[in-house]
């Protein structure tokens, strides 16, 4: 079945980016010129999802607002003769057929992920994590869907990271399929010790998940945090009939992070058809400075 559905869990409180999350969610903390979660809809948008379901909490108003047309807005650029930037504007709200649902209690990913059982039905769907933007030629949720329409199991988009951070991701057991695709076998939250970690391979960011999910979160417990762990829920279907991991293309920008977000403020804005050689001018003549 063609995966065209895509779950966004938006609920987090973004406490690593204080204050300014306070008032504004983090998702929509602008890279350049949009914010970031409008990255992470086009990316589906391009990997072929045609519905996508954004989950958020109480204070989040904002993102709503972002993706519903502005008429008066529109019509004060038109007067303006500013054509093209009123349609930019407009053309947000038909990115897809999006669609918004509150999580009540901030409980973890995986009880996020549990309230799109409606929306999501009996079908494979992708989930693109509020907090990471990926930018590349090639969408990095697209590559995940072409591993799971070729070996028909859930994926997981997957890196390496260092032997030293390994404890704040995943850890799996991963054989290799083919260049930088992967059978993942088990998996675990966290490791604290040494011998926790299965390998340096960690999921970030992005999975394709068929619907039996849904069944295993009702009988999740509490993992990390005291909360419903989406990883927890995905060992079982490691561990019972696998799943596919793909090292994918791309570079991740984790947006509840401050580095991260000045990481992906520059590198992105050097990539920008109009601003990026006075950009990189600018940079060059501070590095001086420094």
């Amino acid at each position: 079945m063609k995966v065209r559905k895509a779950v966004i869990p938006a609920a987090g409180l973004g406490t690593r980016v204080l204050p300014a999350t306070k008032s504004m969610p983090k998702e929509m903390l602008t890279i350049v010129d949009k914010p970031a979660i409008q990255y992470i809809v086009e990316e589906a948008v391009n990997s072929g999802i045609t519905d996508i379901l954004i989950i958020t909490n109480r204070g989040k108003g904002i993102i709503e607002d972002h993706f519903d047309r502005s008429p008066e807005l529109e019509q004060r650029l038109i007067e303006a003769n500013k054509k093209e930037v009123a349609e930019e504007v407009a053309s947000i709200s038909k990115l897809a057929n999006i669609f918004f649902i509150r999580q009540k209690e901030t409980k973890g990913l995986g009880h996020a992920v549990n309230c799109a059982r409606n929306f999501v039905g009996n079908e494979p769907f992708a989930v693109l994590y509020g907090d990471d933007v990926i930018i590349g030629d090639d969408p990095a949720c697209g590559q995940l869907i072409r591993a799971y329409e070729k070996y028909g199991k859930a994926v997981v988009g997957i890196k390496a990271v260092p032997e030293d951070a390994i404890g704040k991701y995943s850890s799996l057991k991963v054989g290799q399929l083919e260049d930088n695709v992967f059978s993942v076998t088990d998996m675990i939250e966290k490791p604290r010790t040494k011998a926790e970690i299965l390998s340096l391979y960690s999921i970030l960011g992005r999975c394709v998940l068929t619907p039996d999910i849904f069944d295993i979160l009702d009988n999740t417990k509490p993992g990390a945090g005291g909360e419903i762990q989406l990883t927890d829920a995905m060992k079982t279907l490691a561990t019972t009939v696998g799943m596919t991991g793909v090292d994918f293309t791309g570079k991740r920008y984790d947006m509840g992070d401050k580095l991260g977000i000045l990481q992906a403020t520059v590198e992105i804005a050097l990539r920008n058809p109009v601003l990026g050689e006075s950009f990189r001018c600018y940079l060059k003549e501070l590095s001086k400075t420094l």
